[in-house]
């Protein structure tokens, strides 16, 4: 444990920083899941209700920082490919 105040303030909001990318990072792979699994059961407006969920969670992850663009970029591709085949 650091002495100094402002290395303690540091430990404390990297923590807080570590929770919020933990939960935005489980939520976007619990929408890419049920994505999956709507293309699994072959239920196509299932398959398009989730595909927009994910797009969008996927989106709100590059502006929070915790993906990078061009892998937001592959995984909406990949996404898109998917539903598309399902047709």
């Amino acid at each position: 444990m650091p002495n100094i105040k402002s290395s303690k303030k540091d430990v404390l909001s990297s923590k807080i920083a570590y929770e919020k990318n933990k939960a935005n990072k489980s939520e976007l792979k619990t929408v890419v899941k049920k994505f999956d699994a709507a293309l699994v059961s072959g239920d196509k407006a299932a398959a398009e209700a989730a595909y927009k969920q994910a797009v969008k969670k996927v989106d709100q992850a590059v502006i929070k920082g915790i993906l990078h663009k061009n892998t937001a970029a592959r995984k909406k591709s990949s996404m898109t490919l998917q539903l598309n085949k399902l047709a």
